[in-house]
């Protein structure tokens, strides 16, 4: 394998890909998401790339394990019971899969992620 096959996120040209979570999981404001997918692994089980959210609140259930890293911004993470959890720039964390509870952006808010998703 050569040089070339490494993916330099700053150097990357990936499609920004816009969403909005399910109406049915928003839980306060337009929580618009633009999405840089810029890696997915041949087994298809990881991807990396740069998340960007806006402010809003929405329910969230992870099937997938992911790493974070917060380069802009502010959001808190919540789990099911309530407890809470602020990231902010520099913050580097892992969310395990099974975690349940919402995400809540108070800042515009930017992340690299790299997701692991286990083959059932």
């Amino acid at each position: 394998m050569s040089i070339q096959t490494i993916v330099d996120f700053s150097q990357a040209a990936t499609a920004a890909e816009r969403y909005s979570p399910a109406a049915e999981k928003i839980l306060k404001g337009d929580p618009q998401q633009t999405v840089y997918n810029h890696y997915n692994s041949p087994c298809g089980q990881m991807n990396a790339g740069v998340w960007e959210g806006e402010v809003g609140q929405w329910k969230v259930n992870y099937t997938e394990h992911e790493y974070c890293e917060i380069v802009q911004g502010v959001s808190v993470l919540r789990d099911v019971d309530g407890n809470a959890k602020t990231l902010r720039a520099g913050d580097r964390f892992v969310i395990p899969a099974g975690f349940s509870g919402t995400w809540e952006v108070l800042e515009t808010c930017r992340k690299i992620y790299v997701i692991f998703e286990s083959k059932a």
